[in-house]
């Protein structure tokens, strides 16, 4: 009996830890994030903002992967992911000194952000890797744990966005700051995070093993393939509303009727509810899995980004509109979290032990990678083209709504493709015994 009180109480303290590093792995993410446009549009910057918000994707194609074969083969993932936090924070805070001059260029922003990106997406997965590892390690059952503890990671990203609401940095370099000092905390925290394994060393084995590329060889399996198929253009959508939801907002201070509004003046704060709406979802992932399997999860997660464009194409901020711009920060959280951490989910229950970093890492390059940047390029081209070339406020809003409701399109037939392609749903212990095969 004592021996199973001890046990409870290790499980439930090193999940508290590894809630503690999830809230610091997403506050050093919600400092800039949804803000970051705001403040580039001030400076004049609109039409780029999205080169800033899809080199983060270009980045993601080859880091993350990159970074997990290492934890997979030499480094221990936590000590891994504090490296990368800490060469995040150092470049986070020459942005910050860069925008802190009087004319900032997009080349000296652009060049610092686009090296501290580069170190911090790999941290998406590796944070994943280091608590699937502790917590297999611990004999914690995954699929009903990791969605509580990863609400603190919602918890913390929500934290940094009212800090920088709240010291009016939504329009300054100070959120960079802000980033940085997360940043140097969550390495400094991931250090004390318990071991993760590294594959044994085996002569015998080719190159490609050595480097765990094997993790490619899912896509050889066609349920697997699809799945990351769709994977990419899902994570199309992911960026879009992170990085123009706040200019958007903000575009209706010059028009007089919405000058004073306190919607426009804490639009953070309005885009906050989105990742309150997480907290929520994140529980309800566990039971969705279990009663309703991936395929499912995902065209959920599909329809409510038709839904959360949508609502942003028809609001505004001041009665009735409101309510369509409160409704799509609500239905982010289905948006977002039933499609990245279920897909987390899944791969992990579909891969061994020796792909797991790589091929998380794998999942990171399809969402935020290869999806996120295509998506956010082609994001930016329809601004350009709908909101940029406007003369007066209201055309532009004008603008903005058109943009949003092709966005909202757009998730709609890749909801429909997927519900007509993507299939599963069998036996779960088959499904993982036929992508194992694949890969051997």
């Amino acid at each position: 009996m004592l021996l199973i009180y001890m046990n409870t109480k290790e499980k439930n303290i090193l999940s508290s830890r590894l809630c503690v590093l999830f809230f610091l792995q997403f506050a050093a993410w919600g400092a800039y994030l949804t803000s970051m446009g705001a403040y580039l549009a001030k400076i004049g910057l609109t039409s780029q903002i999205g080169y800033f918000y899809s080199v983060q994707g270009i980045v993601a194609i080859f880091m993350p992967t990159l970074m997990g074969i290492v934890a997979d083969r030499w480094i221990q993932a936590q000590k891994l992911l504090a490296a990368c936090h800490f060469s995040c924070a150092g470049l986070m805070a020459v942005v910050a000194l860069r925008g802190l001059s009087s004319d900032p260029s997009f080349l000296s922003l652009f060049v610092p952000y686009t090296m501290a990106v580069a170190f911090y997406m790999p941290t998406l997965s590796l944070s994943n890797s280091v608590a699937y590892s502790a917590m297999s390690g611990a004999d914690i059952d995954k699929v009903a744990t990791f969605p509580r503890i990863r609400i603190f990671g919602t918890l913390g990203f929500i934290a940094s966005m009212w800090i920088v609401d709240l010291i009016g940095a939504q329009e300054s370099p100070q959120q960079f700051i802000i980033a940085a000092v997360w940043g140097v905390i969550m390495g400094v925290y991931s250090l004390t995070m318990p071991q993760c394994p590294v594959a044994e060393h085996n002569e015998t084995k080719s190159i490609a093993e050595q480097l765990g590329l094997n993790a490619f060889k899912l896509f050889l399996n066609k349920r697997m393939c699809i799945f990351f198929i769709f994977s990419a253009l899902l994570g199309m959508s992911l960026q879009v509303t992170n990085s123009f939801a706040n200019p958007y907002i903000r575009s209706f201070a010059k028009v007089p009727e919405f000058a004073r509004s306190p919607f426009v003046e804490h639009s953070n704060m309005l885009i906050s509810l989105s990742q309150l709406s997480e907290l929520l979802c994140i529980l309800l992932i566990p039971f969705f899995m279990k009663r309703f399997g991936i395929k499912t999860v995902m065209l959920i997660s599909m329809l409510a980004w038709v839904l959360r464009f949508g609502l942003f194409g028809i609001g505004y901020p001041a009665w009735p509109g409101i309510t369509a711009l409160v409704l799509s920060m609500i239905v982010y959280g289905v948006a977002f979290d039933f499609f990245n951490i279920s897909g987390s989910l899944y791969v992990d229950n579909n891969v061994g032990t020796s792909l797991r970093s790589s091929a998380q890492g794998l999942f990171v390059l399809m969402t935020n990678g290869i999806g996120s940047s295509i998506g956010m390029l082609l994001a930016q081209m329809v601004i350009n083209e709908t909101v940029v070339p406007a003369i007066s406020a209201t055309t532009r809003i004008e603008g903005w709504q058109t943009a949003w409701l092709i966005f909202a399109a757009y998730s709609a037939i890749v909801a429909l493709l997927f519900a007509l392609l993507f299939k599963s749903g069998g036996n779960e212990k088959e499904e993982r015994e036929e992508v194992l095969d694949s890969v051997e």
